[in-house]
């Protein structure tokens, strides 16, 4: 029975379960005169099936009912909702029975006939204490607001430092280079520099290089004239040359084979480039910006990444720091993508509740800022109250798997017993859940993890397993058999 319309999503919500209807209506009248929307039910086995649809923020709940008791409840309440506050009403009040409910986290203990003058302090208290973090959290997001910076939120120093070098540098840098795992926010800096320059109406082109088939490496960036190799039946400019006059911003510019390192070093020394097939050179004029989340000095010693392209590259290095290590910006960003994700969905969400932020301020976050916003984004589709909870979030950390793409492995596989797994153990668990997929055919799961076949090779080389797993008879086949092998998986 439904005694008021929740669609006033500014009233904290109760829940009151009692056999006794006449308890209902005397708790419901007050309740509502305090403030509250307000749901009634006679049975255990309904409060629980309401509390699963829609979450509340007070349950009253009578401990002794027929069939499912008011301790049964409160123990699923504790599972499903650890935020919500829970008073035990009874006549029949015994030591023993205070006890356990305190122990299972009953919030108070009501006593038949009620006290309704502390009933009502107690609503009171609950009403207060929603207006209060409803308060706090509009607050954060304001402030996340006024902090954000080009699209990137940071209000600890190490974020005001990145965001003070990027006023710096706009005006004036014509190369830089950007570094920081996964997730970081690169992309967003080369977009910062790019629209804080001179060049901000001009093209901002991008190019991830770890996407880009290692053949068709030179094509892409330099382009090419008609019948310089098969199926060049055109002349195409490269990205340096649509970018002529704005901004180039290759990603993980530590995936480029070594003799595109080479012409590239020359592109930034001369100025031009030189389309496949074609002796003619093309001047250009391009702001070039590289991020990577690999350690070039490392590439470097190891011959991998050659040297002088390296030192041209890091005329200005701008490094982000993962989000492990600026947790103080943490309730920030989540303030402005409950904000954003509120809005696109058309949602009256305020943001998250305490123990929700608790899980998300103690995770370790492998993938970053990026990883915090996907966390967020599906949790805010989940949630159906003003506040995100736990349990939200625990269901947007379940497993996805998209057509086309490599299965990814449960977040509970990412835990171990001492703790958060390290993220090249899941890397590494990942690859060889994609080759088990595909049986074992290299090239087939190179293209299911979005990776070039040399990229995907050099992961095996780094995790051991290139000795591992033997060459399967099909790593070689041409496309077509690729695609027949996809479409088999």
């Amino acid at each position: 029975m439904l005694i008021a319309d929740s669609m006033k999503t500014q009233r904290p919500r109760l829940l009151v379960v009692d056999d006794d209807r006449a308890i209902l209506t005397l708790t419901g009248t007050i309740a509502l005169a305090e403030g509250f929307d307000v749901a009634t039910t006679v049975s255990g086995e309904d409060a629980m099936r309401q509390l699963s649809q829609r979450p509340v923020d007070l349950v009253l709940l009578d401990l002794r009912m027929p069939g499912v008791t008011g301790l049964d409840v409160l123990r699923a309440i504790r599972e499903v909702s650890p935020r919500c506050k829970v008073v035990l009403m009874t006549g029949y009040a015994t030591i023993d029975s205070a006890v356990e409910a305190v122990k299972l986290g009953a919030t108070d203990y009501l006593t038949k006939p009620f006290d309704l003058q502390r009933l009502r302090k107690l609503l009171m208290v609950v009403r207060t204490e929603a207006d209060q973090r409803r308060t706090v959290l509009t607050l954060e997001g304001d402030l996340a607001q006024h902090l954000e910076f080009c699209g990137m939120v940071g209000r600890g120093p190490a974020m005001q430092e990145v965001f003070g070098l990027v006023r710096r540098l706009a005006p004036h840098v014509r190369t830089a280079l950007i570094t920081g795992e996964t997730g970081t926010g690169k992309e967003l800096v080369a977009r910062a520099l790019h629209t804080l320059g001179p060049r901000s109406n001009k093209r901002f082109l991008t190019v991830n290089c770890s996407a880009v088939v290692e053949t068709l490496f030179e094509s892409e960036l330099f382009g090419h004239v008609r019948g310089a190799f098969t199926g060049a039946t055109d002349h195409k400019a490269g990205l340096f040359e649509t970018a002529d006059a704005g901004t180039l911003f290759l990603d993980e510019v530590g995936e480029l084979p070594l003799p595109v390192q080479a012409k590239l070093l020359r592109v930034l020394e001369e100025g031009e480039v030189q389309r496949v097939g074609s002796l003619e050179p093309r001047k250009i004029d391009v702001r070039l910006i590289a991020a990577t989340n690999r350690d070039l000095r490392e590439e470097v010693a190891a011959g991998r990444f050659r040297n002088d392209l390296y030192y041209r590259l890091n005329i200005v290095e701008v490094t982000l720091p993962p989000l492990r290590k600026r947790r103080e910006d943490i309730p920030y960003l989540i303030a402005a993508f409950v904000r954003n994700f509120s809005q696109r969905f058309g949602k009256s969400l305020v943001g998250l509740t305490p123990g929700a932020e608790r899980l998300l301020a103690d995770a370790h976050w492998d993938g970053n800022v990026r990883q915090l916003r996907n966390v967020i984004e599906r949790a805010c589709i989940l949630s159906e109250g003003e506040f995100v909870g736990e349990a939200d979030l625990a269901g947007s950390m379940q497993e996805q798997r998209q057509v086309g793409s490599a299965p990814m492995p449960s977040p509970a596989s990412y835990f171990r017993a001492d703790g958060p797994a390290p993220l090249i153990e899941v890397e590494r668990d990942h690859i060889l859940r994609t080759l088990q997929q595909v049986r074992g055919n290299k090239a087939v799961a190179a293209r299911l993890l979005g990776i070039s076949r040399r990229a995907f090779y050099r992961q095996l080389e780094r995790h051991g397993l290139h000795h591992r797993i033997p060459m399967s008879a099909h790593d070689e086949l041409p496309d077509t058999a690729d695609a027949a092998e996809l479409e088999r998986v």
